[in-house]
């Protein structure tokens, strides 16, 4: 069946209208307009931070110009002067000299290629054996080069994170010694001063705006959580880091909008970096990044106060739309609840318009519409009814001629379809399929009349020969009736009431949940009454002595639940066999139980 489409209602229709002219150009002009305002602030936030990461490059490109032009002055300082005495306190007193002046300078050491270094340094930062190692670091880097500058690196026991920078000294063209300088990167903290410092936890909260120094690697040499630093965490899963690393050389500065995670939530973020290098030796990335919502929340306001005063019209025109809508259709209402009772089944129901002149004559075409609907109906009611006592009566009519060929089996469908029913109500069935079943019962045995009266009429047990002819009357009744299509949802009991949930039935030889229960239930009626009604060669059984057999049969022959359900009417009074003749040992009582007829 086909459904048709759903329409919109003419009260909604009414109210949209009134939202689209009044309420509409107000909210797409605030739109527009916080739409223009935050592509503004976007702009301005992103010049803002290129700006910011732009100028902290150069400012530390500016110390690292200044710490390898102090250690390029000393080297310079001994080219020029006769062979120094490196034990000289003289010499040593200077060096500390510029050490005291310079305070995050760590360490200068002077390494002659033959001859025992001089070295001076912070001993509660820098250890000799640490200051060794840096400056064979950079030292094996030096080579023949004019400098080297070496990657940054953290102190032993300490969140100090230092580069050490080697120049060589000269005589003539031979490298006679080296003058190494271990300079501290906390120095880049006093470039980002104005920055308020607190935990990346905070920051990401917050929505801040987060700057910081990455070196080659990707690891933090500056960061607004001392934290971050001192634990050298590794910022290459930021996007924005990837970006610069893959970059830095050949882009100084770029703007960046990206994605990040942080503790499980996603941001959306804008940034910009910057490159700053050491004498093109050494690079490190400038990083300024933020969330975009927290950038741009004075967009979100406006949009908030534009939306706010929207909603504030738009409630004063619903609250008017609505009176008004409201007594544009409360005649149509009225009409549609008449409409839904008639639909429903209620054919009483009749409306009264006394508003608009149209549609009080719609009114009494409605009405007149349900006197004729009604009186319809009616005449329709009482030919189904007959046409349903006909088809009743029909089906009574073929089971007692089918019944009346044999004197003994007179009324047995009419009794084997009351005890189905009866057997149904136990097992819960509805109405609709309890009527299925008294029908399909009824037919059960359509099939022999196709069987010659010889074999039905036989007062004796059946041969093999005749018992097999007799087997057929399921596949013939099935033959005649499935030829009717009002049959259909009759034809399991009449085809399958032979079939045993143990599969040694007939004719398709089904197990269990294979068999329709309305097959079950007949199969059990049927013996039941086939086993209590007198027969020409046996005697009715007692009802006890019947159900004890049937019984005895439950999971082989019968389904349990159907036969606990047959006890049930039984022991209640609602099955009463029509004979209860003496206990019969009839030698063909075996096969008596498998005819069931």
């Amino acid at each position: 069946m086909k459904l048709a489409k759903k329409k919109i209602s003419l009260s909604y229709l009414v109210l949209a209208i009134l939202f689209l002219v009044g309420l509409l150009p107000l909210l797409l002009t605030g739109w527009f307009l916080s739409e223009r305002s935050a592509r503004e602030l976007r702009a301005s936030e992103s010049r803002y931070q290129i700006q910011l990461v732009q100028d902290k490059a150069r400012q530390i490109e500016m110390l690292g110009q200044k710490n390898f032009d102090l250690i390029v002055g000393i080297a310079r300082a001994f080219e020029f002067s006769d062979e120094p005495d490196l034990s000289s306190k003289t010499l040593q007193e200077r060096l500390k000299q510029l050490l005291s002046e310079n305070p995050f300078l760590l360490a200068i050491s002077i390494r002659p290629v033959l001859g025992e270094p001089l070295s001076v340094y912070r001993a509660e930062t820098i250890k000799q054996p640490e200051l060794d190692r840096l400056c064979s670091t950079v030292l094996a880097e030096l080579g023949r080069k004019n400098f080297a500058i070496g990657q940054p690196q953290h102190l032993q026991n300490d969140d100090e994170i230092v580069i050490p920078i080697a120049v060589p000294i000269f005589d003539e063209s031979e490298i006679k010694a080296a003058v190494v300088g271990i300079f501290s990167l906390k120095e880049i903290a006093s470039i980002m001063s104005e920055i308020p410092r607190m935990s990346e936890h905070e920051l990401w909260q917050a929505g801040l705006p987060m700057v910081f120094v990455v070196d080659e690697r990707g690891r933090a040499v500056y960061h607004q959580d001392r934290e971050v630093v001192a634990n050298q965490k590794l910022l290459s899963s930021l996007k924005i880091v990837q970006e610069w690393k893959a970059s830095s050389r050949q882009i100084r500065s770029a703007l960046f909008p990206f994605t990040a995670e942080y503790q499980g939530t996603t941001y959306e973020m804008i940034g910009a970096y910057s490159t700053a290098s050491f004498a093109d030796e050494i690079y490190f990335g400038v990083i300024a990044m933020q969330d975009e919502k927290k950038a741009l929340s004075s967009v979100g306001e406006m949009r908030l106060q534009t939306w706010t005063i929207s909603l504030v019209f738009a409630v004063l025109a619903l609250i008017v739309g609505t009176i008004f809508v409201r007594q544009l259709t409360k005649p149509i209402f009225s009409l549609e609840k008449a409409a839904s009772k008639i639909a429903e089944g209620d054919l009483s129901a009749r409306i009264k318009l006394n508003s608009f002149k149209e549609l009080e004559t719609l009114g009494e075409t409605f009405n007149l519409m349900s006197d004729r609907l009604q009186d319809h109906i009616e005449r329709l009611a009482r030919a189904a009814q007959e046409n349903r006592e006909l088809f009743v009566g029909t089906v009574k009519a073929l089971a007692a001629a089918i019944d009346g060929k044999d004197k003994y089996t007179r009324g047995h469908s009419e009794r084997v379809a009351r005890f189905s029913v009866a057997i149904g109500r136990y097992l819960g069935l509805d109405e609709e399929e309890l009527e299925k079943l008294r029908i399909s019962a009824l037919l059960h045995d359509v099939g022999k009349i196709a069987i010659d009266d010889k074999i039905l009429k036989k007062p004796a047990p059946l041969t093999e020969e005749e018992y097999e002819i007799m087997k057929t009357h399921p596949q013939k009744g099935y033959k005649i009736m499935s030829q009717i299509p009002a049959m259909r949802d009759f034809l399991p009991g009449m085809y399958m009431h032979h079939e045993m949930v143990n599969g040694q039935g007939y004719p398709q030889g089904l197990k269990g949940d294979e068999i329709p229960l309305q097959a079950k239930i007949i199969s059990v009626a049927d013996t039941f009454d086939a086993m209590t009604t007198d027969r020409p060669y046996q005697k009715g059984m007692q009802m006890e002595e019947a159900l004890n057999i049937i019984k005895s049969y439950v999971g082989t022959r019968y389904d349990g639940k159907v036969v606990e359900a047959l006890v049930r009417a039984c022991a209640e009074g609602k099955i009463r066999p029509v004979s209860a003749g003496h206990p019969s040992r009839h030698p063909k009582l075996e096969q008596s139980v498998e005819t069931e007829d």
